[in-house]
């Protein structure tokens, strides 16, 4: 609140609380479905698709398809 009494815009206020809310949420998902995925997969095999998938992304990157 602090923060938001030297602003004349509540919409700017009001944005930036509801992404923060949003950002928050999201990535509070994120962990409760990596903690359930980790107990069905190992954690190997998510490393080895997390590598996969870096490799593909920086070979689309580098030749310019991405």
């Amino acid at each position: 609140m602090m923060l938001a009494a030297p602003s004349q815009s509540t919409t700017a206020v009001f944005i930036g609380a509801a992404l923060a809310l949003t950002l928050t949420l999201s990535a509070l998902l994120g962990v409760v479905f990596g903690e359930a995925i980790t107990r069905v997969v190992p954690t190997q095999v998510i490393h080895m698709v997390a590598g996969g998938a870096f490799e593909v992304l920086g070979a689309l990157l580098l030749t310019g398809k991405m």
